[in-house]
């Protein structure tokens, strides 16, 4: 229980590291090129559609799409899954009650927060259409 609390602290203690370089104008990502499929299937490996390559910081990006799928499934009382359509990576369902935190709005849940930050700080767009967020990716 030790070990896993502290690596959860690890882990929240990174993301407001990342959350305040951003803020403060010093996030310098690492763009790397990868298949958007293959990213999505890193998080959520029933993960389906067609990838296309990307220009993003792979473990940034992966951490991010996790998170804000966590949000999505804690926040909406669903499962949330992931569907990738070339450079866009669809997180869906989004619940009405889920939507506010998914889009980083509610500062409920700090690694969505910091993931939408995240996707716009590398060059992406996050936007939700219903009861779908589309995290929209740099198309190399």
């Amino acid at each position: 229980m030790i070990d896993a609390a502290s690596n959860e602290l690890v882990q929240q203690l990174d993301l407001l590291s990342i959350a305040a370089r951003i803020e403060n104008g010093r996030y310098d990502p690492v763009l790397r090129e990868v298949d958007s499929l293959e990213l999505a299937r890193a998080v959520d490996p029933g993960a389906s559609g067609t990838g296309a390559s990307v220009q993003v910081e792979p473990e940034a990006l992966e951490r991010s799409l996790a998170a804000l799928v966590r949000a999505a499934s804690r926040h909406g009382g669903v499962e949330a899954r992931l569907a990738v359509d070339g450079g866009r990576v669809a997180v869906e369902p989004v619940t009405a009650a889920a939507a506010p935190v998914v889009l980083g709005e509610e500062l409920k849940d700090l690694g969505a927060a910091v993931a939408v930050r995240i996707v716009r700080a590398t060059g992406g767009t996050v936007e939700l259409d219903g009861g779908r967020l589309t995290v929209t990716l740099p198309v190399r």
